[in-house]
């Protein structure tokens, strides 16, 4: 009556290795290491650099207890792990100086972080610790406010620029193009003009309200204004956050932090969480950098060797870092990097990597007119940071480009990658300032997690202690069941590389909770039975069923509950509500399929099963005068 197949133990026993495998790598602990990133855009981070790591560190007398390469896909880093702190912070100054000729523009950055213990054969088998949040192991909270101001005004230069040439093309005369912080003026010598210009930039400038100045005296100029609609304004305003928010993640794993929480906070600004950073002024330098991307000619007039000593022409100048390089070009870009809409790594026709490139409509329009006539001449893509410019390619003109053209000539497959990446993300669309700073040390994180554990530990002690007193083996049962349904959470919780703050720590005490109120239910129907004279085999069964409905019922207008949170929810609220979730899971789980299995193990298996071990059952008086 009260059997399991066999499949369904084996499940049972799939379930509890995986529990126990992927819950492990939590309490094996993380070493103190060293992260090695490129520091230059145009320099990249490989295998090749782990022999002269060790070399370095061999040369110092620092002894590291292992050193590896890792490519995510997007970034690679080398790491270097260490016995204890005071070797890491030596190991970091010997790195530094060892690895970098200039220490004033140094090629690698090394940075502090932590790198789990965990036995490379679990690794292998994706089994890490989960990462746990700022509020448990401390770290940086910036609050960044990006310049809309700044974002106007590139946009209207950049409108500016436009309009002269489109009434260039269509051989319209103005008397001067200006532009103040707001609005652009078109002055015009007659009426006539006015209007075959005003119908020509309503249909190339939708984004811009497009007005006649008013005519209030006899002397009044003849002018157009645009200025930008609020709605075109709003989405200008969001694009460029967005854009920040992209360029801020490529340049936050580049300092070593696995599970960075970026996301806009109003209009015009950007909350930035870094768990684990222990050098703050580190990550405020890396994420307050502001960086611009511009295509340029390059100048052919320059002949010979290019070097320092070579004679620079007038309205050009040298570039001698990066790709291609060195190389002089002209000052005046063709497009700068704002018209850059997206960039992909792809083969040309030969099947050779290379990157395609999308422009706006206004960047295809200069693009055509800067390549039209410079065809087999080269061409070069710059990053400017920091006053700073790194040729990021420099490439032949095949023919004449526009809006959608591709860079070829990459060499590899990663090489395009890379120079993808860097055109999408490389620049911010506007600088930013940090408004708000705040810095949570690794030892309150520390406290947080040991309070959440003991309370964690204490709840399941209390919980167990009740149940075995209250329904005797079958609170054993439940109790079993409670552990396994907290050995899968966590498993699951580490599987998914979830971030683990303490709204989450609360959800699995809460999950705890609900995860016992159903073996509470269980336990309380096969006493009904009993009381209602039920043999124990028939009692066993009947509670089980019974209280299976009971308990989806409830299980699944909480889990309801928890989606709704996850759904409208951010930050430690969506933790909470993921956890929770996931809790309800593996609750229902535990309660109703691995209860019942250790029951039907332990009582199934008995033909002349008289009674069961689940605690004193009370039965009405058959006395009327008595309770």
């Amino acid at each position: 009556m009260n059997r399991y197949p066999l499949w369904k133990y084996i499940v049972i026993l799939v379930t509890l290795v995986f529990g126990v495998l992927y819950t492990l790598p939590n309490f094996l602990g993380e070493s103190p290491a060293l992260q090695i990133n490129s520091g230059k855009a145009t320099v990249k981070v490989d295998s090749d650099l782990v022999p002269k790591v060790e070399a370095v560190l061999k040369q110092a007398g620092i002894t590291s207890t292992g050193t590896a390469f890792d490519y995510s896909g997007t970034q690679s880093v080398i790491r270097t792990r260490f016995a204890d702190t005071d070797t890491q912070f030596k190991a970091k100054a010997i790195l530094e100086q060892g690895l970098n000729v200039d220490q004033n523009d140094p090629i690698y950055t090394v940075s502090f972080s932590k790198v789990p213990n965990t036995p490379k054969w679990m690794q292998s088998l994706h089994a890490l610790p989960m990462v746990l949040g700022l509020d448990l192991q401390g770290g940086a909270h910036f609050l960044l406010k990006v310049d809309t101001d700044t974002l106007l005004k590139n946009k209207l230069a950049a409108t500016q620029n436009s309009i002269r040439t489109i009434l260039k093309d269509k051989e319209i005369k103005h008397a001067g193009i200006s532009r103040d912080s707001t609005n652009i003026t078109v002055k015009f010598r007659d009426v006539e003009t006015r209007v075959r210009a005003r119908e020509l930039l309503i249909r190339q400038f939708p984004e811009a309200a497009v007005v006649e100045t008013p005519a209030t005296t006899a002397d009044a100029e003849i002018a157009l204004q645009l200025s930008i609609k609020p709605e075109a304004l709003l989405n200008l305003q969001n694009e460029g956050v967005k854009q920040n928010i992209e360029a801020l993640s490529k340049r936050i794993a580049g300092i070593g932090v696995t599970e960075p929480l970026i996301q806009q906070q109003g209009p015009d600004r950007i909350v930035v969480q870094l768990p684990g950073v222990q050098d703050v002024a580190q990550a405020k330098s890396i994420i307050g950098r502001t960086a611009t991307l511009e295509v340029r000619l390059v100048d052919e007039t320059v002949i010979g060797p290019i070097d320092d000593s070579t004679t620079i022409p007038f309205g050009s100048e040298l570039f001698k870092v990066g790709r291609g390089g060195p190389a002089v070009l002209y000052k005046d870009p063709v497009v700068t990097g704002d018209a850059i809409t997206g960039a992909a790594a792809t083969l040309d026709e030969n099947q050779q990597p290379a990157v395609s490139v999308s422009l706006n409509s206004l960047g295809g329009t200069k693009m055509r007119e800067g390549t039209r006539s410079n065809v087999g001449k080269r061409m070069a893509i710059v990053l400017f940071e920091k006053g700073k410019g790194e040729l990021l390619t420099v490439a032949t003109i095949q023919q004449q480009l526009g809006a959608d053209f591709r860079i070829t000539g990459m060499g590899t497959g990663q090489n395009s990658a890379e120079l993808a990446l860097l055109l999408r993300s490389g620049a911010l669309a506007a600088p930013m300032e940090v408004i708000e700073e705040r810095t949570i040390g690794p030892q309150l994180g520390k406290e947080n997690i040991r309070k959440g554990i003991h309370s964690t530990m204490y709840g399941f002690a209390a919980i167990a202690v009740f149940m075995i007193i209250y329904y005797m083996m079958f609170g054993f049962f439940s109790v079993t069941a409670l552990a396994m349904n907290l050995l899968l959470l966590v498993g699951i919780l580490s599987t998914l590389q979830a971030t683990l703050t303490l709204p989450g720590m609360a959800a699995i005490a809460l999950a705890l909770g609900m995860a016992i109120d159903a073996n509470v239910l269980i336990n309380e129907r096969i006493r009904e039975e009993l009381r209602a004279g039920a043999t124990p085999q028939h009692a066993i069964l009947q509670g089980f069923d019974r209280a299976w409905a009971t308990i989806l019922d409830s299980n699944v207008t909480t889990l309801i509950v928890g989606l709704a949170l996850w759904a409208f929810g951010s930050g430690p609220i969506k933790a909470f509500a993921i956890v929770h979730c996931l809790g309800i899971l593996t609750s229902i789980f535990s309660a109703v399929f691995v209860s019942r299995g250790v029951v039907n193990l332990w009582y199934g298996r008995q033909k002349k099963l008289t009674t069961v071990s689940i605690g004193q059952i009370w039965k009405p008086s058959e006395d009327p005068a008595k309770p």
